[in-house]
């Protein structure tokens, strides 16, 4: 008789570390080398790697050449339509981060688990995606107030507001902008989280249902086999379009810092 197949969905956002736990620390707070960490180095080696790679400059460009330059002008253009000219100056930050995160979403949906290994999605942390949305933030107020100053306030009271409303618009207007950060963060957070926990659910399934008998696995494991294999190839939309879309808010964002619209 086999043993049954028990499938934890959490057990696969569980940072664990490989080494330096003891005795590692900081303030009192660990800093091991975790998995999340490994798989963030990764994706920092794999992307520095492309991009070496389609630096070539050739008069006729490869392929290689070619998938960097069309990344580069989609992202130059993503800043041009959002921000102006003045955007091209952030074209090396908006790169970097959206391929990192492309990268990383894209490196978490390795099938990795048939050798036994376990690619680990670190996007699917609201700590890593924090903190990328932190840094992006940061650049915005920093951004801000070197360009304008104080004037940068006014960007809380929008233009032909009463004079009777400034206070509540201002505030309102600022607790939307503190927002800003958090919403950023956790929108590709539960993105990534969900669709992690949708696949590990219907693996369950598949696994349950085939040790349980071949009547059982028609009914409801090879179904779940066939929506899994749909789920993944969303699921490698959705890794692009969280990438664009932090991308292309934080470009959103800089145009506030930039224009004061």
């Amino acid at each position: 008789m086999a043993a049954e197949a028990k499938v934890d969905p959490m057990h696969q956002f569980s940072i664990q570390p490989l080494f330096g736990s003891e005795g590692w620390s900081i303030a009192g707070y660990n800093i091991a080398f975790t998995n999340s960490t490994l798989w963030m180095a990764i994706a920092a080696v794999t992307l520095a790697f492309f991009v070496a790679g389609g630096m070539k400059r050739q008069l006729v460009p490869g392929r290689w050449q070619m998938a960097v330059e069309s990344f580069t002008g989609f992202i130059d253009g993503m800043l041009a339509a959002n921000v102006g000219p003045g955007g091209k100056k952030y074209v090396p930050y908006i790169f970097s981060l959206f391929m990192f995160i492309l990268f990383a979403n894209f490196l978490g949906l390795l099938p990795l688990g048939v050798i036994g290994l376990h690619a680990f999605t670190f996007t699917s942390h609201f700590s890593a995606t924090g903190v990328l949305a932190v840094l992006s933030f940061a650049i915005v107020l920093i951004v801000g107030f070197a360009k304008h100053k104080l004037h940068f306030f006014s960007l809380f009271v929008p233009h032909g507001t009463p004079v009777i409303m400034i206070p509540l618009i201002f505030c309102v207007e600022l607790i939307s902008f503190l927002v800003r950060p958090f919403s950023l963060g956790l929108r590709l957070f539960v993105a990534m989280m969900a669709g992690h926990v949708l696949l590990e659910v219907l693996s369950s399934f598949v696994i349950s249902s085939g040790n349980a008998g071949i009547g059982l696995f028609a009914i409801a494991g090879l179904p779940s086999f066939i929506l899994m294999v749909g789920i993944c190839a969303l699921e490698l939309l959705v890794a692009g379009i969280q990438a664009y879309v932090f991308a292309l808010l934080t470009c959103v964002y800089l145009n506030d810092a930039e224009n004061l619209h």
